[in-house]
């Protein structure tokens, strides 16, 4: 399907969603940040949506978490979707996902990541559910990709979108063109001076090369990197509660594990685990990351505490 009737045709199904599977309004109050005055950038991170076009209650627990996330009050630079977004990569689930973000995230700019359940989760044609992502990714976020990564820039800062380049479900497979290139990436971002961000749908050490004989690490490459520079590294896939691994450095650079957006129990039904995002805050000392609930529209708390991890700048920006 081209891209150039995807918009229309996505947002007619998805106004028929709307209307009779997620009625009703936002059930949040107004947030923002932490300190406004002094913020830099600010990014809200979604992962693992999960749109599904049969599962009703999830669709209704996804439309809720969007419609709150849209109660932030100021500036927002841009909403990070970490991957699987759709369960399957289907035509249906593309057009209710992408139809949504453009009725209920209006003005978004939004930053698209292919996780594995979006390239068939193992099964399918790769390349045939590959150029469906590319065709929405075009029509919805005005990006003409020709590879599932690319490079992004928000508020100075260099954002490099890792991903798969098999069908598999287990692992994230680079190729050594994909490594060369990141390596380029990160050379380049090192002159600007300001903090890199990575995004991926899995974590760093699930990553492998496709070439057996491979010279590349991915986690040698970041780590080598965050020595000198500002370097943190976003992923999803895991479907954890915010627990004691959300923010981790167990590879030498800074890890945040995003929740699932889109989470129910055993029976199919909305549940408490449902609706974590992380709010990310760069101030000229620190970069601030923050978890938060867009079901019940409220910040998460831990042991009465905020649920929230500060990481001070080796370089600082300066005013």
């Amino acid at each position: 399907m081209k891209a150039i009737i995807l918009r229309p045709i996505s947002i007619f199904v998805t106004i028929f969603m709307l209307m009779f599977f997620a009625p009703g309004g936002a059930t949040s109050e107004p947030y923002g940040v932490k300190d406004a005055d002094t913020c830099l950038m600010n990014m809200t991170v979604f992962s693992d949506i999960h749109v599904e076009s049969n599962n009703y209650p999830r669709y209704k627990a996804i439309a809720t978490c969007f419609k709150n996330a849209e109660k932030f009050e100021g500036e927002r630079d841009a909403i990070l979707s970490l991957g699987d977004s759709t369960m399957n990569g289907q035509n249906i689930e593309n057009m209710i996902l992408h139809g949504s973000a453009a009725l209920l995230l209006k003005n978004e700019r939004i930053i698209p990541i292919p996780g594995n359940h979006d390239f068939g989760n193992g099964e399918g044609d790769f390349k045939k559910i590959q150029q469906r992502w590319y065709n929405y990714t075009e029509a919805f976020f005005g990006k003409k990709l020709t590879t599932p990564y690319y490079t992004d820039d928000v508020g100075g800062c260099r954002i490099i979108t890792l991903a798969n380049e098999e069908q598999n479900i287990d692992c994230m497979h680079i190729s050594d063109d994909q490594y060369a290139w990141l390596e380029l990436q990160l050379e380049d971002a090192a002159r600007t001076g300001m903090p890199t961000f990575i995004l991926a749908h899995y974590p760093a050490h699930w990553s492998a090369p496709i070439n057996p004989d491979s010279k590349y690490d991915l986690r040698t490459i970041l780590a080598n990197y965050n020595r000198d520079h500002d370097l943190f590294y976003l992923c999803g896939h895991l479907h954890n509660l915010p627990n004691s691994s959300t923010f981790h450095t167990w590879s030498h650079f800074p890890e945040v594990y995003v929740p699932s957006l889109s989470y129910l129990d055993e029976n199919g039904e909305i549940c408490e685990g449902t609706g974590y995002g992380v709010q990310l805050e760069l101030y000229p000392d620190s970069v601030l990351f923050r978890v938060r609930n867009y079901y019940f529209g409220e910040w998460e708390e831990n042991n009465g505490e905020p649920f929230e991890a500060r990481y001070m700048l080796k370089n600082p920006i300066a005013a």
